[in-house]
C-alpha cells in the first residue's frame, strides 16, 4: 500500500464548524461560572440586568465587571449567548394603583372624553401612563405624546381647545425666564388660553423626577452643560451610552424602578394630579 503523504481530505468534514462547537442560547443564572471570551474574565454571575441587557462577572478576586447579555461567553467550555432568565410568575393584583388611588380591577375604560393631556417627551408619556394609567383609563382622558414645546401651539390650533374639550400640558424645566415659561405664557393670554392649564416641573429631565435612592444614588449627577444629559447621566453611573438603543435601555431600567407614586419627586406628582383634576372637572 502506498501512504498518503498529504493526510486526510480537510474538506470532508464541516471544515467550518467552530472547534469547541456552535453557541446555543442559555439563561444567565445566577451562581453559573461563565468566561468572557474577549478579555478572558472568568466568574460567578452575581447580577442580569434585563432593562439594561448586562450581566456581572464575580471572579476568585471577589472583583466584578459588567459585560452586555449575547454571543461571547464559554459555559463548561462551550460557547453559549447568554439570555436574561425568564421572569417569575405575576404577582397577585394590587389593591390600589399605581398613583395611590383604590384599584377597580374589571372595570371598563370609559369612554374617551374629548378633552386631553399633552405630555412633552416620550419618557414624560411613559412614566405618566406607568403611574397614572389606571386613573386615566377610568376617567376617560386620552394622554397625547407632544414632540417639543415648540409645537403646542399648532397642536392647540388643530385640536381646537373649548369649553367640553380642555387641553392640560406637561412640560419639562418649566422655569421662570426659560423659553419654555415663554412660549407657556403666551399661550394661556392667548384666546384659548381659558381652556388650556400648562404645567411643568422643575427638573431637566424626566429621568430626574424619580428619585434617586431608587436607583441607589444619593444624588443625581451633575452633567456638564456641553454634554447631552441624559449620556452625560449614563457615562457617569458606568451604563452603555453608545447610541439611542443603550439611552432607551437606560430608561427601561430607570422606569422599572418606579413602582407607584411613591418613587416619585412630589413636584411632578402634585402637576399630573392638576392636570388631571382640570380636564376632568366640569366645564
Amino acid at each position: 500500500m502506498t501512504s498518503d503523504r498529504y493526510g486526510t481530505d480537510v474538506l470532508s468534514g464541516d471544515w467550518r464548524a467552530p472547534k469547541r462547537g456552535r453557541a446555543t442560547e442559555a439563561p444567565a443564572e445566577i451562581g453559573a461560572v461563565v468566561e468572557e471570551v474577549t478579555t478572558d474574565w472568568c466568574g460567578e454571575i452575581v447580577a442580569v440586568d434585563r432593562d439594561l441587557h448586562t450581566v456581572t462577572l464575580e471572579d476568585r478576586r471577589q472583583k466584578r465587571r459588567t459585560f452586555p447579555l449575547g454571543p461571547g461567553f464559554l459555559l463548561e467550555g462551550r460557547p453559549v449567548i447568554l439570555t436574561a432568565p425568564a421572569r417569575a410568575g405575576a404577582p397577585a393584583k394590587p389593591t390600589r394603583t399605581a398613583s395611590g388611588s383604590v384599584a377597580v380591577h374589571g372595570a371598563k375604560a370609559r369612554v374617551a372624553r374629548q378633552s386631553r393631556i399633552f405630555v412633552e417627551g416620550r419618557h414624560d408619556a411613559e412614566l405618566v401612563e406607568k403611574v397614572w394609567g389606571d386613573d386615566l383609563r377610568i376617567e376617560g382622558v386620552v394622554v397625547e405624546y407632544l414632540g417639543g414645546v415648540d409645537d403646542l401651539a399648532d397642536e392647540l390650533r388643530d385640536f381646537k381647545p373649548a369649553p367640553e374639550r380642555k387641553v392640560g400640558v406637561l412640560v419639562d424645566h418649566l422655569v421662570p425666564g426659560s423659553k419654555e415659561s415663554r412660549i407657556a405664557q403666551g399661550i394661556m393670554r392667548s384666546a384659548v388660553g381659558q381652556h388650556v392649564l400648562i404645567v411643568g416641573h422643575p427638573f431637566i429631565d424626566i429621568w430626574a423626577a424619580v428619585k434617586p435612592d431608587r436607583l441607589g444614588l444619593q444624588r443625581w449627577p451633575d452633567v456638564p452643560r456641553s454634554i447631552e444629559w441624559k449620556k452625560g447621566i449614563c457615562q457617569q453611573l458606568g451604563w452603555p451610552h453608545r447610541d439611542q438603543a443603550d439611552i432607551a435601555r437606560a430608561w427601561q431600567h430607570i422606569l422599572s424602578k418606579v413602582g407607584s407614586y411613591q418613587d416619585l419627586e412630589p413636584a411632578l406628582l402634585g402637576r399630573v394630579e392638576e392636570l388631571i383634576d382640570f380636564t376632568t372637572s366640569p366645564a
